[in-house]
């Protein structure tokens, strides 16, 4: 991949990065990058590890799970503040990257203090070796 491509595939990113409420789909993304659908696609998950879809739905759960902490809006408001067209699809995504549904997401307590730090959480969760007792 030429520097120039992984340019133009980094100013897309940031682009979904920052409008990821407004219609996006694959080949608007790809006139953007100045690529062909196909060659787009297959350019972004090499230097991203995803698909452009796949990026543009993390990018609106993500978004959608602060709002859901929030409170204030219901299921189906945060889907459509998010992006999404279709509650069934925002629903099943949302599942399959979180965990959970977004209701039950919405519903679980989500106060401040309530989830372990993740610096704490690396230094439980470190493998630790074990030393041989014969002199290590």
């Amino acid at each position: 991949m030429t520097l120039d491509e992984l340019v133009r595939l980094r100013r897309v990113r940031d682009l979904v990065d920052r409008e990821y409420a407004e219609p996006l789909d694959v080949p608007a993304l790809a006139r953007r990058a100045l690529r062909s659908a196909g060659h787009f696609s297959r350019s972004f998950r090499a230097a991203f590890g995803e698909t452009p879809y796949a990026y543009v739905m993390t990018r609106r759960i993500e978004r959608a799970k602060a709002l859901l902490r929030r409170g204030d809006m219901s299921v189906t408001e945060v889907c459509f503040a998010v992006g999404c067209t279709s509650l069934g699809s925002f629903s099943s995504r949302f599942t399959e990257l979180v965990g959970e549904s977004p209701s039950a997401y919405r519903a679980r307590s989500h106060e401040a203090g309530s989830a372990v730090p993740p610096c704490m959480a690396k230094i439980f969760t470190r493998p630790v070796r074990r030393r041989e007792a014969a002199g290590a």
